[in-house]
């Protein structure tokens, strides 16, 4: 199983931008190894209110991985704030502090999916590729 898992991250999809919103450095390193070895090209915001600032800038965003739990402004508000700015964009929510019913909050706020953490490779690429269609 881990020798699939490990060609699935190593086929890279052409061309994306994925900004990670990520305020923990450790989990922020895991998911650049991960993302990077598949080939994406990634930007980080280390607070939700960075992740707002960013999609306002940058126009080549293709996907955002947004952390819940992150310092000035949580993944929720700043989710909400990016919608308002760029409705399309896929938001992929991301907490190892989820509780029951927290999904249903998350795709109200308008993330369009949630991996929970520990993120598992095999998964986040899956859906990466589903949202990107690649």
């Amino acid at each position: 199983m881990e020798e699939k898992t490990e060609d699935m991250t190593r086929q890279a999809l052409p061309e994306a931008r994925i900004l990670v919103a990520e305020d923990e450095d450790s989990n922020y390193r895991y998911v650049e190894k991960l993302l990077k070895k598949a080939g994406f090209d990634l930007l980080r915001a280390n607070n939700g209110f960075e992740a707002v600032e960013y999609a306002k800038i940058y126009e080549d965003i293709d996907l955002i991985l947004m952390d819940i739990k992150m310092p000035v402004m949580n993944g929720v508000e700043a989710t909400r704030e990016i919608k308002l700015i760029k409705p399309s964009i896929p938001i992929i929510a991301t907490t190892a502090f989820a509780i029951p019913g927290d999904r249903e909050v998350f795709l109200k706020a308008g993330c369009d999916d949630y991996i929970p953490k520990p993120i598992k490779p095999a998964i986040l690429i899956d859906l990466i590729r589903n949202y990107l269609k690649f």
